[in-house]
């Protein structure tokens, strides 16, 4: 049987070797292809995804795989990886080194195995069940910030968040001291490690977080939907710190 361990140290060479498939285009002014959703795509996010399929498929070939390019294998297992080989896609076609190779493993419903891996960067986000989250293989973990007034807050995109949260948006403006646009799963992961300590997210799909919400988790803070659940699938995220959840949840409920 492999053990945590082993699965996480798998996702972390997984994500590693990704990523530099990544660096091979990365300001290189790679074309952009555009999918039926009108999100951007290059050859660097098929092929990261082509192989961490490939490794998968021949470490754990029992298991199944869902991607952001490639849909989900036609598997019943009680193991699933899911991936996504440039999450800010957005930041890579325009040269800017805050995008995410994002590797997770979900076992039984439950997501046990979260890595996010920042090729330009240099970083290394990872995390497991009971084995705590590191950051370049350092233990890392959340803020102690317990007042919004003294909260940083990061963020994807200000016009979903205008639009669709648009009265919790502008109250976490008023009661946060900073707010930045470090977004996608940077933003999370700097929540994760100490550096900020509130992540807004309006708009989600599964591979977005799946890595995400155990790193939160084992760092100490929350990753949960916008209702407070803790998910991959309800379509957006926030992720705290966990001292500032109930603050953040309170706004966020009222401007509902």
């Amino acid at each position: 049987m492999t053990s945590t361990r082993d699965l996480l140290d798998f996702a972390i060479d997984a994500a590693w070797q990704a990523g530099r498939v990544t660096l091979a285009s990365f300001q290189t002014g790679v074309p952009v292809e555009w999918k039926a959703d009108a999100s951007p795509v290059t050859v660097a996010d098929r092929a990261a995804e082509q192989l961490l399929r490939q490794l998968i498929e021949r470490r754990f070939p029992d298991h199944a795989v869902f991607g952001e390019e490639f849909g989900e294998t036609d598997r019943d297992s009680t193991h699933r990886w899911i991936i996504d080989p440039i999450d800010g896609t957005q930041s890579f076609i325009r040269g800017v080194p805050l995008y995410g190779v994002l590797v997770g493993l979900e076992i039984a419903g439950e997501m046990v195995v979260g890595v996010a891996g920042f090729p330009a960067l240099g970083e290394m986000v990872a995390a497991a069940t009971s084995l705590g989250c590191t950051w370049n293989g350092r233990p890392a973990h959340v803020s102690s910030t317990d007042e919004l007034a003294d909260a940083v807050v990061s963020l994807t995109s200000s016009s979903n968040l205008s639009r669709l949260q648009p009265s919790a948006w502008e109250r976490l403006q008023q009661k946060t001291r900073i707010q930045r646009g470090w977004g996608d799963c940077y933003g999370h992961c700097l929540v994760a490690t100490g550096r900020t300590d509130i992540m807004l997210d309006p708009v989600l799909s599964p591979w977005d977080c799946a890595a995400l919400l155990p790193i939160l988790r084992e760092a100490g803070g929350t990753f949960t939907d916008w209702t407070g659940t803790p998910t991959i699938d309800g379509g957006n995220g926030i992720s705290t710190n966990g001292a500032l959840f109930e603050q953040v949840m309170a706004i966020v409920r009222d401007a509902e």
